[in-house]
Parts: C-alpha cells; sequence; structure tokens
C-alpha cells in the first residue's frame, strides 16, 4: 500500500473531536450570547426595575412595587392600545400573508413560465421595495396621499364623483386606523411575497407534474400541494409579521401619533408617551413590560405550534 493511500484512509476516517462535538458549535455562539444578554437583558432587566418604581426621568426613582400594574388594570387607553394592536394583525399579519401566498404562487407558477426569470424578479423587488423605503419617508409619503384637501386619493374620488368618500383620513377616528391598516397592508405583502417564492422553489416540480397528468386544476394544485408543502415558510411568516403587528410603533409614531384622541395608539406609542410625553417612566416601563411578556408568550405558541405541524409531517 502506497503513502499517498495511507494517508488518504486515515484523513477518511479522521474526525476531529472540536467538531464532532456539540461544544463547538456552543463556542461559536457563545459571543452572540454575551452581547445579546448585556445589550438586550440587561436593558430588559432594568425596564423591568422601572415598571416597579415611580419615576419622572430623573433623581431617584421611587419603589411602589406593583402600583403601576394595579393602575394598568383600570387604565382604558392601555386596554384600547391592546385592542388596536390586535386589530393590526389583520392588517399586518393574516392579509399579507393570504395575499402574499396567492401572488407568489401567481409569479412562481405564471410569471417565471411565460414572462421569464427576469419579468418574475423585477415584481418580487417591486413588492419588496416598500420593506427597504425609510419608514419616515413612507410616512410623508402616505399623509400626502391621504391629505383631506390635496392628497391624491381624494383628489381621485372628487374627480370620478365620489366626493363623499372623500374623507379626512387621518383626522376622523372611524378613517385613521383603517388608513393606516392599508399602509401596513403594503408595506408587509413584499416580506411575504419574497418568503413564499423561495419555499416554493424547493417543492419537487413531479408532484405538481402528476396533479395535471391527473386533470387537476391550477387552483387544486395550489391547495393540496404547495400550500401544505409551504408549512415551514408560512408559520414563519405568520410568526414574525403577528409579533411586528403587536409591537408595532413606526407607522404609528409617523401618521397619527396614536390620534386621533386615542384612535391609533397602540401598546409601543402608549410607553413611548408616558416615557417621553407625560415623564411617567415606571408606568411606560411596566406597558412596556407587559407587552414583552405577551411577544414571549404568543413566539413560544406560535414556535410550538410550528413543531408541532412539522413533527406530524
Amino acid at each position: 500500500m502506497s503513502t499517498t493511500t495511507v494517508l488518504k484512509a486515515k484523513s477518511a476516517n479522521y474526525t476531529p473531536k472540536l467538531i464532532g462535538s456539540n461544544r463547538a458549535y456552543y463556542l461559536f455562539v457563545l459571543p452572540g450570547l454575551i452581547s445579546f444578554a448585556l445589550v438586550a437583558g440587561g436593558a430588559f432587566l432594568y425596564n423591568l426595575y422601572l415598571s416597579f418604581t415611580k419615576w419622572p426621568g430623573y433623581g431617584k426613582p421611587e419603589w411602589i412595587g406593583f402600583g403601576n400594574y394595579a393602575n394598568l388594570l383600570k387604565d382604558q387607553t392601555f386596554w384600547a392600545s391592546f385592542l388596536h394592536a390586535f386589530e393590526f394583525i389583520l392588517a399586518m399579519s393574516l392579509i399579507p400573508t393570504f395575499v402574499g401566498l396567492l401572488f407568489a404562487a401567481i409569479i412562481y407558477d405564471f410569471i417565471s413560465r411565460y414572462f421569464g426569470q427576469r419579468v418574475s424578479t423585477f415584481l418580487r423587488i417591486s413588492f419588496y421595495l416598500p420593506q427597504i423605503i425609510a419608514l419616515p419617508v413612507t410616512g410623508i409619503l402616505w399623509s400626502w396621499l391621504l391629505s383631506p384637501n390635496i392628497g391624491a386619493i381624494n383628489s381621485i374620488l372628487r374627480n370620478v364623483g365620489l366626493e363623499k368618500f372623500a374623507l379626512n383620513w387621518l383626522g376622523q377616528a372611524g378613517s385613521a386606523i383603517f388608513a393606516l391598516s392599508v399602509m401596513m397592508v403594503w408595506i408587509q405583502v413584499g416580506y411575504t411575497i419574497i418568503i413564499f417564492v423561495a419555499g416554493m422553489s424547493r417543492i419537487d416540480p413531479s408532484f405538481d407534474e402528476a396533479a395535471q397528468l391527473d386533470g387537476a386544476t391550477w387552483w387544486q394544485r395550489f391547495r393540496v400541494i404547495t400550500v401544505p408543502q409551504v408549512y415551514p415558510e408560512l408559520s414563519i411568516v405568520l410568526l414574525t409579521t403577528t409579533v411586528a403587528a403587536l409591537k408595532v410603533f413606526g407607522p404609528v409614531f409617523v401618521m397619527t401619533q396614536g390620534g386621533p384622541g386615542n384612535a391609533t395608539q397602540v401598546p409601543a406609542m402608549y410607553s413611548y408617551f408616558n416615557f417621553f410625553s407625560t415623564q411617567k417612566v415606571g408606568y411606560g416601563a411596566a406597558v412596556a413590560t407587559v407587552l414583552a411578556l405577551l411577544l414571549t408568550v404568543l413566539a413560544i405558541f406560535l414556535l410550538r405550534f410550528q413543531r408541532k405541524i412539522g413533527a406530524s409531517r
């Protein structure tokens, strides 16, 4: 046996202990865990401490125990803010997920096949563009579109004889949350399309071909083959968009500041308001703590649901 053959045999049977051990993976993760613990974990613990105090933002915090949480229980604005956040789940999670899944299937099954990859890529980029536009720019754009006097939407409605539908979209309690929801759907759809197209690209084409040979329509193939095959992507999209809806802050801050009145108030905005406007830092910290705990419980539930679906498949 030659020296080269012996060396190849030894190298084939050689596995470094570090690579074969799970400890190696923990060593790579350790710097990130330490950074996260110091930055995010430290900030959360300090916020938790402040939630048990009465503090205007200067001086020494006064310990009041569960006083802030007791006040939250009877705070109508606090409960209304969570109700609005759950309403935004429809605009930021459920509608974008359904629309994104449908559009992704159309792009993947028809646009790519009949118009080529360039057109498909252009459409995906176009839908995703709202995700990468700076939020202040998006807020200014939509504030102009929804302006009651010079806004493009009201101008179009007046020109086509629908002046009675030309509203003060962001200035009325009944229409403000609807207007914000429309903008959030516009922002979120592109994200869901990108995720679902990526998921569809890993589906075995033989499934679709066999269904076509059996005479299945496109809708039947979409419902029976495509949707079950993208369950992992579906669960991830629902998790991330639901969490984003519950902690939404940017669009509300830029466009309505939680108004008119408290019509678009959400927990993150209400916490910010108490932190910086009323200087009730402890009370704002209590709102943020409740929101963080709710998001944690929701994330754990959705992750377990995802694992359950994965195990059943």
